[in-house]
């Protein structure tokens, strides 16, 4: 696989979560947990296949409110347990194949990320690195231009993985 990576096209995401660093990771790497928090909010998550090693697939689809799904895919390339979490993350049809984004039809049809967990006095500190890989020109134009949204996406979403850690530890 070529990666073209430049690091100036690369986004990087960090927050703190009041969790150790063991339970972070896990909520990650297991499809029970990642159907309670990935997504948007208000989305339903459905887990077609999950196979958590190098090569293996996370394969789900996301329901809107208003009952419109998407499908999406990891590719999980590296994982160093509890440490790091190395996936591919693509838009996909229900059999799994790569397809276009449905808000862009120039968003990269591939996006490496690459996840690090610190813990520190029992929280974690997550920090997500992306970047388009095998991408065109434009396709990583698209990328930059979308910063704000991703950004205020994944805000979203680590709202979602905050509460459900909450959650998971008060059981």
């Amino acid at each position: 696989m070529s990666e073209n990576m430049e690091s100036n096209n690369e986004l990087v995401l960090t927050r703190t979560f009041d969790a150790p660093r063991e339970l972070v990771f896990k909520v990650w790497s297991e499809a029970e947990h990642l159907m309670h928090w990935w997504g948007p909010k208000g989305f339903k998550m459905e887990v077609a296949a999950f196979d958590f090693r190098p090569g293996g697939v996370f394969h789900y689809s996301q329901q809107t409110p208003d009952g419109q799904k998407m499908w999406g895919k990891f590719v999980f390339q590296e994982m160093v347990a509890p440490e790091k979490l190395v996936f591919i993350n693509s838009f996909s049809d229900a059999e799994g194949n790569l397809v276009r984004a449905p808000f862009n039809a120039t968003w990269p049809l591939e996006i490496l990320n690459t996840l690090t967990f610190e813990e520190h006095d029992g929280k974690t500190t997550l920090t997500m690195r992306g970047y388009p890989v095998n991408a065109t020109e434009e396709e990583r134009q698209t990328f930059e231009s979308m910063r704000g949204g991703i950004q205020q996406g994944f805000a979203g979403t680590f709202n979602q993985l905050t509460e459900y850690l909450a959650s998971v530890q008060t059981k």
